[in-house]
C-alpha cells in the first residue's frame, strides 16, 4: 500500500504464522510523512515529525493579540487527520454509540449572521443532501471530544484534538512565510479554499474582500480537494475553522513551550485555527487566532483529529 501501513491492530487478532508474531512484537516504526489507518474507515492519519518552530505573532487584531512571539520544541512526533472528520465518519460515531450532537447552528454566509434553530451536522443549512467526503460540521468542541474519545476507545490508541501549538507547526510544515503557500494572498486557491472570486459571485454584497483568484468552490469543498503541504496534510487553512485543545489565552502565557496545549481552570472559550472558505484571507493566516465558547455551533466549525504514536 505504498506508505500506508494499515491494520497495526490485527496483531491481537490475526497472529497465523511465527512472521507475524514476530512483526507484531516489533513496536512501529513510524516516518515523517507516512500514513496509516487504525481501521478501515477510521481517519487517515499522517505522521508530523518532531521539530522546532517559531510560533505566534506580534500584532493582530484589536483584542486579537497573536503574541508573543516564542521559539516551541515539538519533542515528539505526533499523528495528524490528514483531512478534517468527515461527515461518513462523524456518521459512523453516531451509529455505534448513538450519541446527540448539538442542535441550532449559527451560521454566517458571508452576508448575514443567523441562528438555525432546527440545524445540526446532519442538516447544516446547505439547502441540499450532505456529500460523505465533506468535512463535518455544526459540531461544538463537547461533540468533537466526544469523537474522540470513542475512537480512542475503539481502537485502543490515544486519540485527541490537535493542541494550538501543533496545529500552527503542522500548518506552517517548516514555511516561515505569511501564508502557508507563501506571502501572496492571491496566490490562495491553488491551495486552499477560501473566500475567492467564485465564493463572492454566490454573495452579492457581501462585505468580505474575495482574494483575486478562483479555487473551484463557491463554498464548502470536500475534503481533500487540495494539494497536502509538506507534511502530507491537506485543508489545514481555508474550508472550515478546526477546534483544537487549547483554552484561550491571550497573550500566550509563558509556558508550555512544548507544544502541549494551554489548560487553564473554568475555561470559557477555546482556540479554532486555520479560517474558512467565508472567511477574510487575513483571518487564514496560521498565526490568527480565533476564540470561541466550548458550546458554539457553526456551520464553519469542524475539526481534525490528532493521535499519540508512543
Amino acid at each position: 500500500m505504498n506508505n500506508t501501513l494499515y491494520g497495526l491492530k490485527a496483531c491481537g487478532t490475526l497472529l497465523a504464522s511465527t512472521a507475524l508474531l514476530a512483526a507484531c512484537a516489533a513496536s512501529p516504526e513510524y516516518r515523517p510523512g507516512q500514513t496509516f489507518l487504525d481501521c478501515a474507515d477510521c481517519p487517515d492519519m499522517v505522521v508530523v515529525p518532531s521539530g522546532t518552530f517559531v510560533m505566534g505573532f506580534d500584532g493582530g487584531e484589536p483584542e486579537r493579540y497573536e503574541g508573543p512571539v516564542r521559539q516551541l520544541d515539538i519533542a515528539r512526533a505526533f499523528a495528524a487527520g490528514r483531512t478534517e472528520v468527515t461527515v461518513a465518519q462523524y456518521r459512523d460515531f453516531v451509529n455505534a454509540t448513538g450519541y446527540v450532537a448539538a442542535v441550532g447552528c449559527y451560521a454566517w454566509d458571508g452576508k448575514v449572521a443567523r441562528m438555525l434553530e432546527e440545524a445540526n451536522w446532519q442538516d447544516p443549512g446547505y439547502g441540499r443532501e450532505l456529500l460523505d467526503q465533506e468535512p463535518a460540521v455544526c459540531l461544538d468542541w463537547t461533540d468533537t471530544k466526544a469523537y474522540t474519545d470513542w475512537l480512542s476507545a475503539r481502537t485502543g490508541e490515544s486519540y485527541r484534538l490537535l493542541s494550538e501549538a501543533e496545529w500552527e507547526y503542522a500548518a506552517d510544515a517548516g514555511g516561515a512565510a505569511i501564508y502557508p503557500w507563501g506571502d501572496d494572498p492571491d496566490a490562495a486557491c491553488s491551495y486552499a479554499n477560501v473566500f475567492d472570486l467564485d465564493a463572492a459571485d454566490a454573495i452579492e454584497g457581501s462585505p468580505l474582500e474575495p482574494v483575486n483568484c478562483r479555487d473551484g468552490h463557491a463554498s464548502i469543498a470536500p475534503v481533500g480537494s487540495y494539494p497536502p503541504n509538506q507534511f502530507g496534510l491537506q485543508d489545514m487553512v481555508g474550508n472550515i475553522w478546526e477546534w483544537t485543545q487549547d483554552c484561550y489565552v491571550m497573550p500566550y502565557p509563558a509556558g508550555p513551550l512544548d507544544g502541549s496545549p494551554v489548560s487553564v481552570e473554568n475555561c470559557d472559550r477555546r482556540s479554532v485555527k486555520g479560517g474558512s472558505w467565508v472567511t477574510s484571507i487575513e483571518r487564514q493566516r496560521p498565526t490568527f487566532r480565533g476564540r470561541d465558547p466550548e458550546d458554539r455551533v457553526s456551520l464553519v466549525f469542524g475539526f481534525r483529529v490528532a493521535r499519540d504514536l508512543d
